[in-house]
């Protein structure tokens, strides 16, 4: 034997499920690769695989952060250190070409309601999604939890 495969290749109605497993899904945390916010890290809300009528394409509904809380040290006062623990989410919906998983998972409890394609299209919709957003991530931030997610990439 040669090493070479005698099934290849495929005869018709040879069933083989080829599809590999879904990396972009649901809490993955991604990095985002083009566009104003490229560099930035964003978890994924919600994912569409095989792309719908309008996207023909596989996408992904995205919540990231825009701007990263500052560096805290134990001189600061309080009020400073509230001042600069803020954190600017983005929502988008990304290409998911232009996004690159990485290892990370963090779970945001979000209203699907409230984060659907539809609704952040809508401004004032779009606002309060944001608003509940920014609550979350510096709730999580606060808390300590996954300190790499709120950190500016480096190389």
């Amino acid at each position: 034997s040669s090493g070479i495969n005698a099934e290849w290749p495929l005869r018709p109605g040879t069933n083989l499920n080829l599809r590999m497993g879904r990396i972009i899904k649901p809490g993955k945390v991604v990095l985002v690769l083009n566009g104003r916010n490229a560099g930035r890290k964003a978890v994924i809300i919600k994912n569409q695989d095989d792309g719908t009528g309008e996207r023909p394409y596989g996408h992904a509904l995205v919540v990231g952060i825009q701007r990263y809380p500052k560096k805290i040290t134990r001189s600061m006062g309080k009020k400073k250190a509230n001042k600069r623990s803020k954190i600017k989410p983005f929502v988008k919906v990304y290409n998911a070409n232009h996004l690159m998983p990485t290892r990370y998972q963090l779970d945001l409890n979000v209203d699907k309601e409230l984060f659907n394609k539809n609704s952040i299209k809508d401004p004032g919709q779009k606002k309060k999604a944001l608003r509940i957003v920014k609550t979350q991530l510096e709730v999580k931030y606060k808390t300590a939890k996954s300190r790499w997610f709120f950190q500016k990439l480096r190389i």
